[in-house]
This record gives structure tokens, sequence and C-alpha cells, in this order.
């Protein structure tokens, strides 16, 4: 376990990008019964997904994202320092997609640009390796963003997975701040991967590049043992996240999870003691879109923000690697947050 106290950097915005083609479980699958169906959306309680074309891959949900917020707050480009992009549905295996954006959205060269590859806890990590650079280094602003396009590599004749994943960019805009201005930020964070094939795409990298099996292109997964997992971890985690940061359960406005599945988020809820109201679930309306569904969730749940403080939040990311941790932090007043579809209008 990595634990890790950093000074606050200050969150000038978040903004959100999703599909704007809706797709309605219900009433849009064909591939199983009306039946088979109902029981799905009953289980993982996704009745609305966004989904991308062929054309659409994170990188443009996240220029989407990045292009909305950045205008949103007048930046200049020429102060952002570093750009983050964490995605597992990168364009190509070379170049990085960071690179691509660095140009896309007229940042300088004088920025410096890395891909994160990780999935449903690329969110909270991206914000320990944003907040570590700001707090340690010369780096004045980093733009992090996060996006997957899950939906592509869900084979729709699994029913585990294909009424589960939506897709969904995101881009937050952090900026240094000096010491004692702020509460510091707690991070917890954990790795194991003796359960990596518990969600895997088995075929396209170089273990095995070109399978024979068409369906090792497409992601598989081992509900049972990602459930039993989710609940063992995250309980605990809420528990050291709090007593790293000296702080109870009551002093968190909200606890955002990510929105893996309705019927684990309830267990969780349940066994962390956690009250329906500070636990907002948006995968309802959006489905499962691995990390981005933090900053969507922060976005599109309806937080109610208080004017004259900040709205202390604590970000969970769970699932593929296996991997999970925390994110203790605060979103001020002034924050700027924006949501949008793409493509644009």
């Amino acid at each position: 376990m990595s634990q890790a106290r950093i000074r606050a950097p200050r969150i000038q915005g978040i903004a959100t990008c999703v599909p704007a083609r809706r797709f309605d479980n219900v009433a849009d699958t064909t591939e199983f019964t009306a039946e088979e169906v109902r029981k799905v959306v009953g289980m993982a309680g996704v009745s609305a997904r966004r989904v991308a074309d062929e054309q659409t891959c994170s990188t443009d949900l996240c220029f989407g994202a990045a292009q909305a917020l950045l205008d949103e707050l007048n930046v200049d480009r020429n102060t952002i320092d570093v750009l983050i992009m964490a995605t597992q549905t990168p364009d190509y295996f070379m170049p990085s997609s960071s690179c691509l954006l660095q140009q896309r959205l007229g940042l300088p060269t004088t920025c410096a640009a890395f891909d994160l590859n990780l999935g449903c806890s690329a969110y909270v990590y991206g914000l320990w390796l944003a907040a570590s650079l700001l707090a340690s280094s010369n780096v004045r602003r980093v733009l992090l963003l996060n996006g997957e396009t899950p939906t592509r590599y869900a084979d729709k004749a699994d029913r585990s997975v294909a009424l589960l994943f939506g897709d969904a960019g995101s881009a937050t805009l952090l900026e240094r701040r000096d010491a004692g201005e702020a509460d510091d930020w707690s991070f917890v964070l954990h790795t194991d991967g003796a359960g990596y094939d518990d969600l895997i795409i088995r075929g396209g990298g170089f273990r095995d590049r070109f399978c024979a099996d068409p369906r090792s292109h497409y992601v598989a997964m081992n509900g049972s043992n990602v459930f039993n997992f989710t609940i063992r971890v995250i309980p605990p985690l809420i528990r050291d996240t709090l007593e790293l940061a000296s702080r109870d359960r009551d002093a968190v406005d909200y606890y955002i999870f990510h929105q893996s599945n309705r019927f684990i988020m309830n267990h969780l809820m349940k066994k962390a003691g956690l009250a329906a109201e500070r636990v907002p679930i948006i995968l309802d309306q959006f489905g499962n879109t691995g990390g981005p569904s933090v900053p969507l969730t922060i976005t599109q749940g309806a937080l109610a923000r208080p004017a004259d403080r900040a709205l202390r939040l604590m970000l969970l990311g769970y699932g593929v690697g296996l991997s999970w941790g925390s994110a203790l932090v605060d979103l001020e007043p002034g924050a700027r947050i924006v949501h949008t579809e793409w493509p644009h209008g």
C-alpha cells in the first residue's frame, strides 16, 4: 500500500465530454431477448449509455472536454507545463495519445506530455501524479485528461459486458498552490497483479498480437471475482483514507465511486455505512465509462456546492489490474464544472 499526503493544488476546473448518441438498453438492444435485457438492466442498473461511433476515439472525447474547459477558463495555453493522458483505449500503440493531444490542443512544445496506462483507477492515480508534480517541482499547471471508449472493446454477444459500458472523456486543470494555503490531499493506492486476468483483452498486444480467435480482441470479465475483490478492498480503502487524513466519515461531503455496477455499489454503500445521499450514482444514464466515470459523476451527479467553503470529496477508483486507490480532495467554490457532447453542435 502506498499512502501520501501531498500539498494540495487548486482544481481550476473539471470538464467531461460524452458522445451525443444515446443508446437505450431496453429499446435499442437486439442481440438478447427482452427478458434477458430486463434482468441485466435490473442487476447492473444501466438503463442507457453514451456510445461512440467507429470514428470517435478517447482522444476526441478528451479533446472536446479540454477545449470546453480551457475556453471556459480563458487560460493561456502556453502556461500549461504538463499534459497527462490516462487511457487504455489509445488511438495507436505509438505514438502516445498525449503527443497527439498536445498538438491538437495547441499546447507549447515546452509542455511535457505522457500517457498513463490504467483503467478504472486511472483518474485517482492521475491526480496523485499531477499533485506530486505540482508539489515537488517548478511545474505550475497540469492538464489531466482521462478518456475511454470501452464500448469499442465490448463484444455485443457477451451478456456480461454488452449492456454495461459507456464512453466518456474528461479534462481537469490543476494549478500549483503555495504551502499552507489549503489542507493536504490524501491518497491511498494499491495494486494486485495476481488478478490480472479477471478483466483482460488477451489479443492485440505483443504477447499475442495476431491471435486467431476474434473473441480475444474483446474484453473478458470474471464477474464473480471482480465483485468479490471490490467488496473486499473498498471498505478498508475508505477507512484507511479517513485515518490518513485524520477525518471522520461525516467530514466528507460526497463519496465519488467509480460507476462500476449498481449491484456492486449498493453492497459497497451498505458495507461501508454510507448514506445514499452522499454517494451520487449516474451509471443509469451513462453506463460504466471506466476511469472517466469519476469526473463524470462530479459534473453530472448534481452535487450541492456550498458558496462559502470547499466541497470535500473522496474519489474511489477500482478494477482492471487489479488496481485500486482513493483521493481525498477539495473542490473550491470557484472551480468551473463543464459538460459537453461530441461532436460539438
